[in-house]
């Protein structure tokens, strides 16, 4: 009656939408594209990737937050799991891949389900499961000795297992530990570690071995005069944020000088007054000065002839760490230094490390920041040894921040949780013990991938490890190196509990988000910023997910 009606068309043209089970299963898919591309690298025998950017740099890492940082994605989906390697990298510094390969075992495992469960109340049972595993994670770890640098390292080394400098683990575990404490301080009864003040230089050249602590600073710069001391012992150190130099005009001048006379009393008296600022620095009891900004050459003079070692145009962090690691203050004006401000350390000097000149800070007292300088044989070597110390570090400070609160390793926390999630669910009504056991067969991937990365029956390896804690061994874990179920507890293969808890929270929330989507609407990129808008309603914002 009304004819040939018209269509309505809504959404701008281009704009491509797909929705319930296609959108679910394209994101489910996407997502779990990002958990394999990291799997490989799991573990002590995990695998490295090479990723080659579009101008050809190189970077051989099997690190799963630098891996994924790498990757360019373009799938929503894809992200929301690169943000779940963000996120944990931040809050606990390691358990990056688990995180992500977790998540994608968890969609998986409810694809297996949706056509018979309504992802509503997967979500809902995957909210059940993650709040159990959290109380038997708080169950089932134990204590450390903080105070027991042996205990403090196992924690450290574990972490560097799955990485290329594992056979220099117990050196660079201790310099973690080292590094850690000493930038560590307690704060209205908690202790806090700011990993901020651990200072992480890196120079190729050498090998692992020569990576050092340095308790100061390491500041990539050199003397400013080659007359000056390459060493002061017992060094004064005055950090000044002001130059030693004539201050220019902020605005534009000449000087219009005709008289020769004019001429030698003018530069008489900017030699005066550089002078007068070098004679406040020595006055002051300064034997080295570190200054934010330039150094004029006439300072320089002045200050090398009075047995001074100078650095110029230090960066403001440099500067900031160098306050905490000498004991001084930083100052802006020279009329206000004074003894007092001056930083103390046994030894500053030059020295060359590679083809380069460096200052280096020693024998601080009771510094409050540090330095690592990382040596390896070529620049990919240098990198991931800074990757795997990162790590090391963060689990150390989890460690010591959590008053020792600590987990096993070799996949033990996994299959304890796994285990007591079935029986949980067994008295949980409805369909969400479904989900609640596919939670639990989500969390045996990582002693499922750990066991395959080695090399080892996967299949085996699961049924030695759950007969192992039907037993009551909760610590009994996987030697990826011998295949056998040993005590990881005995084998000093631990982890901080933030590391763990933080994973299965993570993962649960990015896989339930992806759960409840069921349409996906991709607006094509048009003249007002690219996203569909509805025609002759306001411009009511129809793009993303």
């Amino acid at each position: 009656m009304m004819g040939n009606p018209q269509p309505i068309y809504i959404l701008q043209e281009g704009t491509s939408r797909s929705k319930g089970r296609d959108a679910l299963s394209s994101n489910i898919q996407a997502a779990r594209a990002i958990a394999d591309a990291v799997r490989t690298t799991l573990g002590p025998r995990g695998m490295d990737k090479m990723l080659v950017d579009n101008l050809g740099d190189v970077v051989v890492t099997n690190d799963g937050a630098t891996i994924l940082k790498e990757l360019d994605v373009s799938h929503p989906a894809a992200k929301m799991l690169i943000e779940v390697a963000k996120t944990q990298e931040q809050e606990a510094g390691d358990g990056t891949t688990t995180s992500v390969v977790l998540a994608g075992a968890l969609l998986h495992e409810a694809e297996k389900l949706v056509d018979d469960v309504h992802p509503t109340i997967l979500v809902r049972g995957f909210g059940l499961a993650a709040a159990k595993a959290q109380a038997i994670l708080q169950a089932t770890a134990f204590s450390l000795n903080v105070r027991s640098d042996k205990d403090v390292r196992s924690i450290a080394a574990t972490s560097m297992y799955s990485k290329s400098a594992t056979t220099d683990r117990e050196s660079l575990a201790d310099l973690a530990v080292r590094a850690v404490r000493a930038v560590a301080e307690e704060r209205d009864g908690k202790v806090v570690a700011d990993l901020d003040q651990i200072q992480i230089v890196k120079k190729h050249g050498g090998g692992v071995e020569d990576t050092q602590l340095v308790e100061g600073l390491i500041v990539d710069k050199e003397r400013v005069h080659e007359n000056m001391p390459s060493a002061v012992r017992d060094a004064r150190i005055a950090i000044l944020e002001t130059a030693l130099e004539i201050k220019k005009p902020e605005i534009e001048a000449h000087i219009e000088i005709t008289d020769p006379e004019r001429l030698r009393e003018f530069l008489d008296q900017e030699e005066a007054t550089l002078r007068a600022k070098v004679d406040k620095v020595v006055a002051a009891g300064a034997n080295v000065v570190f200054c934010q900004k330039g150094i004029d050459d006439l300072a320089q003079h002045f200050l090398a002839k009075q047995g001074v070692y100078a650095v110029r145009r230090v960066k403001k962090s440099d500067m900031e760490k160098l306050a905490r690691a000498a004991g001084g203050r930083i100052v802006g004006h020279l009329d206000d230094l004074e003894g007092s401000d001056l930083g103390r350390a046994s030894l500053v000097e030059e020295r060359k490390v590679g083809e380069d000149a460096m200052t280096f800070v020693t024998g601080c007292r009771n510094p409050k920041s540090v330095s690592i300088l990382v040596r390896g044989g070529t620049e990919h070597v240098a990198d991931e040894l800074e990757r795997t110390l990162d790590d090391a570090l963060s689990v150390t400070a989890d460690v010591l921040e959590d008053d020792g609160r600590a987990l096993a390793g070799g996949g033990a926390p996994e299959i304890e949780l796994a285990l007591q999630l079935r029986k949980y669910a067994a008295g949980v009504g409805g369909r969400e013990q479904l989900a609640i056991r596919a939670f639990a067969d989500a969390l045996e991937v990582i002693p499922h991938t750990l066991a395959q990365n080695a090399g080892l029956d996967p299949i085996q390896v699961l049924v030695d490890l759950r007969a192992a804690h039907e037993k009551g061994q909760a610590t009994a874990g996987i030697n990826v190196f011998t295949g056998k179920v040993v005590d990881m507890r005995k084998e000093a293969v631990l982890e901080p509990l933030r590391v763990k808890s933080q994973a299965i929270a993570a993962a649960t929330e990015v896989a339930s988000m992806i759960l409840r989507i069921d349409d996906t609407i991709a607006a094509k990129a048009g003249p007002g910023g690219g996203k569909g808008k509805m025609p002759g309603a306001g411009g009511e914002d129809f793009g993303g997910d």
